[in-house]
């Protein structure tokens, strides 16, 4: 079964999606795809995920073919966007899936909504980027000067700089092409909100299971992000993809679909399970 675009309307807002598997499961598997990225950035997994598991990718405000509002790109608003997502599709319980900045949105709706947030999937998750060199770089150089429409070279450049050159050239191109589909504005204002989001705090109390997927040879986010989270999320593990960048999913799209997999069974037995007899 191959991954059947779409589109949901959220009440004033239409974001672009993927669904795989059978739709009318209460349970999903929801892939959130990092700053710049658009559901296809996914295709790879979504092609390799057993059917039998409802998986729905989407394309973030401001991203792909999702619509593209004047202001409202602070990772509250893309929560809140994807709790409406939820409420519109139907998905009493979720497991979300998110990358890099992403991995932000998908704490917050855990955060915001623990009942019907089963799990987390957090590739190349930062803890917070206030003061990440890089990020205030990019801020300072590079994206304050952006302008529609975006530029090709500019794109590719900044999709392989912390990604892996052995990506197939036709999958690059159609990375590119996504990522200058989003507004130098949306660039602007969401990499600032990036900067300033903070939940640490907050994860201490986020007992939900929580998959950390990190690679080794990342150069945005280092081993001490990955294990202060460890340290802060109460229910979470570590899984390393060695020599991998920021995007393990695309250098080993075969694993990364068979961790995700696993967990969703790991998360199914768990709920499955019968709690401890109150009566002993």
């Amino acid at each position: 079964m191959a991954a059947q675009p779409a589109t949901v309307d959220l009440g004033g807002l239409t974001l672009s999606i993927a669904h795989r598997g059978d739709q009318s499961l209460p349970d999903a598997l929801v892939l959130l795809p990092g700053p710049t990225d658009s559901w296809r950035s996914y295709l790879g997994i979504l092609e390799r995920l057993p059917s039998s598991i409802r998986t729905i990718a989407v394309s973030l405000r401001g991203h792909g073919d999702s619509d593209k509002p004047s202001h409202g790109y602070r990772i509250e608003d893309f929560a809140s966007d994807a709790w409406d997502l939820l409420e519109a599709l139907e998905v009493q319980r979720a497991i979300l899936v998110g990358h890099s900045g992403s991995s932000l949105v998908a704490r917050r709706v855990a955060i915001d909504h623990p009942d019907r947030i089963a799990g987390l999937v957090l590739e190349a998750s930062p803890t917070t980027l206030g003061t990440h060199p890089r990020l205030e770089q990019l801020l300072t150089d590079v994206i304050g000067s952006l302008h529609d429409p975006i530029d090709a070279a500019f794109a590719r450049s900044f999709l392989l700089d912390t990604s892996t050159e052995a990506l197939p050239a036709e999958t690059v191109d159609e990375l590119v092409a996504e990522v200058q589909k989003v507004p130098a504005r949306v660039w602007r204002e969401m990499f600032a909100e990036l900067q300033r989001y903070d939940d640490l705090e907050a994860l201490e109390q986020l007992g939900v299971p929580t998959l950390l997927l990190w690679g080794d040879g990342d150069p945005l986010v280092g081993h001490d992000m990955q294990q202060e989270l460890l340290d802060r999320l109460p229910n979470a593990r570590l899984l390393s993809y060695a020599g991998a960048g920021h995007t393990p999913r695309w250098e080993d799209p075969d694993r990364f679909a068979g961790d995700l997999a696993n967990f969703v069974e790991e998360v199914s037995d768990q709920e499955r399970s019968p709690g401890p007899d109150p009566h002993g």
